[in-house]
């Protein structure tokens, strides 16, 4: 799967079923402004945060106008597309699926008619309750499966509420993560769910207001960071500026694994930078596990930042020992059974001149599976490596996630049954170190309290019943 800033490394093998990105939304109000490619652009911002559709919904102040399809965002919109969505306000989405299936239907932001003209809404997050809030609609009302078609299909149902009232009635009934941008012909709004979960920006353009998943969009469209959008505050933006009402009390617990892996390393979360955390993790990782090596390379490009931070504090140089071939993405064709041992090397190869006969600490942000990591252990001492020692940026993942990061389920999870001795093993790695948890969440300079860590530790902040979420739970009703 090729991911937009190209920082990843589990797309490197197709068989490993990696920590799916949390969706990406932008909404932009900004009256004579060329709204659609403001959108397009943060949208290629967060071109990250999902690669399985995009699209755009704009409106003039009479009708919307959307524009969705499967694909990323620089193979949905192409310049002929743009000029025609035109408008003073619009919302965008890139997604990637946690609740339904990956098909048109399903792609965001999605539309829906009201008393007072439209509703289009897109959605970063997962919903714990959607069956239970499906239930409400009357049968047939659902046009697609996920967890955002209900959503928008109640905020629409509220006749003769205005989108306020609406949002006031129906978010406090809403359990899980959601960060949320839509519109109706004439105003921007947007909402997060009293924990916070997944982030959300409010930017300032000359011209007008912009609501994004990260700050990483906001400067790319050339607007000035505001403020976060507080966890159970929703916004009203439009030609009277931006009004702020609180539909819960915010209890944040902002999601840990967006300082691992979720976030580009260029974003700002609670007013410090990605990049910075992420090697000073690194620095940590190298106090906890140190070892006596040559080399310190990361898995491109994933590893980056923390094998900086851990050659840094070790001493040990940093170098470049695995090229990623950043040409080989989602479109490209799988090999053939005859050939399907090229595994990886199709995207990743060995600098051999480089790391023969060298003792090398690989870094890399999360193992899910291990699938990757084995190959690239095999691979590197197929080139000649003396020694592979792992150091891993995260705590073990041993739990999935239900807020919005599409992990495997426990069982698939290397960690959720082996200890890290035995995951060692299966790795063929010569030592195994992970971050600590403490350690981690120091490194964010977070307050534990203030931080969703479930996903390594299996506490949830919002209490799930596993019998009544998932992917296709809409599916599974229907049938």
């Amino acid at each position: 799967m090729l991911k937009g800033d190209g920082r990843l490394s589990h797309d490197l093998d197709p068989h490993d079923h990696a920590p799916k990105d949390a969706c990406g939304v932008f909404g932009v109000w900004a009256p004579g402004e060329e709204v659609s490619k403001l959108t397009y652009y943060g949208l290629y911002a967060l071109q990250h945060r999902g690669q399985e559709s995009a699209g755009i919904a704009v409106s003039e102040g009479s009708r919307i106008l959307v524009y969705k399809d499967m694909g990323l965002v620089s193979q949905v919109f192409d310049e002929s597309v743009l000029t025609t969505l035109k408008g003073h306000l619009a919302v965008g989405h890139c997604r990637y699926s946690t609740t339904g299936s990956s098909v048109w239907e399903n792609a965001q932001p999605t539309l829906r008619s009201t008393d007072e003209g439209g509703l289009a809404l897109a959605h970063n997050g997962n919903l714990i309750n959607t069956a239970e809030l499906a239930a409400r609609l009357p049968a047939g009302k659902l046009a697609a499966t996920s967890d955002t078609e209900v959503l928008t299909a109640l905020l629409a149902g509220e006749g003769g509420s205005s989108v306020e009232d609406a949002a006031a009635e129906i978010l406090p009934q809403v359990k899980g993560a959601y960060s949320l941008v839509f519109m109706n012909e004439r105003t921007l709004y947007a909402a997060r769910d009293p924990q916070g979960i997944r982030p959300l920006v409010l930017g300032r353009l000359e011209r007008g207001w912009v609501v994004a998943s990260e700050t990483a969009a906001l400067d790319i469209v050339g607007a000035h960071f505001v403020r976060e959008v507080e966890p159970g505050e929703f916004l009203t933006i439009d030609e009277d500026g931006v009004r702020s009402r609180r539909f819960a009390l915010a209890e944040p617990k902002g999601c840990l694994f967006e300082y691992v892996y979720l976030a580009r390393p260029d974003t700002t979360i609670a007013g410090r930078g990605v990049q910075v955390t992420r090697v000073e993790v690194g620095r940590r990782l190298a106090r906890e596990h140190p070892v006596e090596a040559d080399l310190v390379i990361p898995t491109p490009e994933s590893g980056t930042p923390a094998a900086i931070g851990y050659a840094e504090e070790s001493g040990i140089p940093y170098g470049q020992g695995l090229v990623k071939n950043s040409y080989v993405g989602r479109t490209f064709i799988q090999p053939s059974q005859t050939i399907r041992q090229l595994g990886i090397r199709l995207k990743l190869n060995p600098l051999r001149e480089i790391i023969e006969g060298k003792r090398l600490v690989v870094v890399d942000d999360s193992i899910v599976r291990g699938n990757t990591q084995r190959a690239i252990v095999r691979m590197l001492r197929e080139a000649g490596a003396a020694e592979v020692h792992v150091r891993i940026s995260s705590p073990p993942v041993t739990w999935p996630c239900f807020y919005g990061i599409d992990f495997a389920t426990r069982a698939e999870l290397i960690a959720g049954s082996l200890s890290v001795e035995e995951i060692r093993q299966s790795l063929g790695a010569d030592s195994l170190g992970y971050i600590s948890l403490p350690q981690l969440v120091e490194a964010t300079t977070i307050p534990e309290d203030k931080l969703c860590r479930a996903c390594f530790d299996g506490k949830y902040p919002i209490s799930i019943d596993d019998t009544k979420v998932g992917k296709y739970v809409l599916e599974s009703t229907s049938q």
